[in-house]
C-alpha cells in the first residue's frame, strides 16, 4: 500500500487505453462536432467543408506567398515582388481567400468564433514549416486600441499565441501597436493602401529590447497587397529586427479590391 499511496502523491496518471475508453464513451453521448458545425471524427472542419478550401502549397512565390501556376524553381519571387520587393523577407499562406475561406475568416475576424484559431494556427503551422524553423520570435499585427476595445480581440493574435506554442518560440503580443486607427483597406487600390498605413505602426521604446537582433515571424489573417505587412516590418526593422517574414491564414490571389 506504500508504494502505492506514493505513487498517488506523487501524481497518478491514468494508462492511455483508460483515457482512450473514456474519449470513446464520451464521444458515444456526445459526438465530436466540426468547427463548421458537421460531424467529424477529430477537431476540425467537416469533410466536405474541408475539400473546398484551396490550400497554398509549393510552388509558391517566395516574396508574397501567391501561388504559381508553373514550378520556377526555388526562392523565385513573382513579377510583382520583384518589381517592388516588400521590407518583410518572405511569405506564406495557408490557403487562397476565396467565397470558401471567407467565411471562416470573417468569422473569427467579427464573429467572436476565436475557437477556429487554434485550427487556422496548425494550418500556418505547415504551410509556413520553413519560416518557423528560421524565426526567433512570433508577433502579431496590432490593431488600434479603439478597434481592440469594440471587437474585445485580435484575430491575429488569438492565431499567433497558439502557433508560437506549437513551435516553440516566443509570443510578442506587444512588441507592435498601431498608433494610429487607420481607416479599413478594403476598396482601395495598392497605393492607397500604403498611403493609408504608412507610419501607423511602431515599436515601443520600452519593447525594442524584445526584437534587436531577432528574425521576427509576423502573423496576420488575410493578405492582399501586403502594405499592412509591410508597414509593420518596416517598424520592426527600425527597431533593430535582424528580419521580418510574414505567415498568413489566405492570401488573395491576385490584388483586387476585397472587403474584409
Amino acid at each position: 500500500m506504500g508504494a502505492q499511496h506514493g505513487d498517488l502523491q506523487g501524481g497518478w496518471k491514468p494508462a492511455p487505453s483508460l483515457i482512450s475508453a473514456g474519449r470513446g464513451f464520451l464521444d458515444l453521448l456526445l459526438p465530436p462536432q466540426a468547427l463548421d458545425g458537421g460531424s467529424v471524427g477529430s477537431p476540425g472542419l467537416g469533410a466536405e467543408a474541408w475539400s473546398r478550401i484551396t490550400f497554398i502549397a509549393d510552388p509558391a512565390c517566395d516574396g508574397c506567398g501567391a501561388p504559381f501556376d508553373f514550378d520556377p524553381g526555388p526562392g523565385v519571387a513573382c513579377p510583382t515582388c520583384a518589381a517592388r520587393p516588400k521590407a518583410f523577407a518572405r511569405a506564406r499562406a495557408a490557403c487562397l481567400y476565396d467565397e470558401h475561406s471567407r467565411n471562416l475568416i470573417l468569422q473569427l475576424k467579427h464573429a467572436d468564433r476565436t475557437d477556429l484559431a487554434p485550427l487556422m494556427a496548425r494550418w500556418l503551422s505547415r504551410a509556413a514549416a520553413d519560416l518557423l524553423a528560421e524565426a526567433d520570435a512570433i508577433a502579431p499585427v496590432p490593431l488600434h486600441s479603439s478597434r481592440l476595445f469594440a471587437r474585445r480581440y485580435d484575430q491575429a493574435a488569438e492565431v499567433a499565441r497558439p502557433l508560437a506554442r506549437l513551435a516553440n518560440l516566443p509570443y510578442l503580443p506587444d512588441a507592435l501597436i498601431r498608433r494610429r486607427a487607420t481607416a479599413t483597406q478594403g476598396g482601395k487600390s495598392g497605393s492607397g493602401r500604403r498611403r493609408n498605413v504608412a507610419g501607423a505602426f511602431a515599436v515601443p521604446p520600452g519593447r525594442r529590447r524584445q526584437v534587436e537582433g531577432r528574425r521576427i515571424l509576423l502573423v496576420d489573417d488575410v493578405m492582399t497587397t501586403g502594405a499592412t505587412l509591410d508597414a509593420c516590418a518596416r517598424a520592426l526593422l527600425g527597431a533593430g529586427a535582424a528580419s521580418v517574414s510574414a505567415a498568413v491564414i489566405a492570401r488573395v490571389k491576385e490584388a483586387p479590391d476585397v472587403s474584409m
